[in-house]
């Protein structure tokens, strides 16, 4: 199971994001992202860079509600070299923006909207929908579980990992404890997402510093993976 801190919070990036990765830098992540929404293309660009050259995996995560302005914010992810593209619906445009990339896609299944953003759809809808990802050469699905209005957040994942075989599954947002990460790698996820929860302290609301919040995330993810691998 893969732990990715996402820069963000309240679902933008945060303005101090440059100085708070240099800081996390001792922590030893391995996959890092930001979203669309928060700072400007300079800043994301100095970000990416970062964390390509330390060595972990970037992502960013496409937030805006627009068709074009989701078209855009892929194209924008190519031009900044991240890694993996996370989000969005316009599955047919995006994928045509990152073939022959170093940008991997993953968008959102089921009907997200708002922003924040909320989940609409049943397990069916996302099992449909991943089945369809992964038949137009998307490399998993990003799935925003836990903010679901209509289905069991875990059953989704059940879903999500039906439709996608092999793919790289990725549970995002609203993810708090350890009882959580463990309900969705049983389920069949890849890898999860923490923002909010890391920069507010309520992961860990006992520690007070940004790296003992990771430490603890980290901690939490070791010890589910390592009772899956035992099972």
């Amino acid at each position: 199971m893969d732990f990715i801190f996402m820069l963000t919070k309240d679902d933008q990036t945060v303005e101090d994001c440059l100085e708070i990765y240099e800081e996390t830098l001792p922590v030893g992540l391995t996959h890092v992202g930001f979203k669309d929404v928060g700072v400007d293309k300079g800043t994301l660009k100095a970000l990416t860079d970062a964390i390509n050259a330390s060595g972990a995996i970037s992502y960013m995560e496409v937030v805006s509600t627009t068709d074009d302005e989701a078209i855009n914010s892929a194209k924008t992810a190519v031009e900044l070299g991240v890694q993996r593209l996370l989000g969005g619906t316009q599955v047919a445009e995006i994928t045509e923006i990152v073939k022959g990339t170093n940008t991997s896609y993953y968008p959102f299944p089921g009907f997200p909207e708002g922003h924040p953003t909320k989940l609409g759809g049943s397990e069916a809808d996302v099992e449909n929908h991943c089945r369809d990802f992964i038949e137009r050469g998307c490399a998993g699905c990003d799935i925003l579980a836990y903010r679901a209005t209509e289905a069991d957040p875990v059953s989704l994942v059940r879903a999500a990992r039906q439709g996608l075989g092999d793919g790289y599954l990725i549970v995002a947002g609203s993810v708090n404890d350890i009882d959580q990460i463990d309900n969705i790698a049983t389920a069949g996820a890849d890898a999860f997402t923490i923002g909010t929860g890391v920069f507010n302290g309520s992961y860990a609301s006992r520690m007070g510093s940004i790296r003992n919040q990771l430490k603890a995330v980290m901690a939490d993810c070791a010890k589910v993976s390592a009772q899956m691998n035992a099972a």
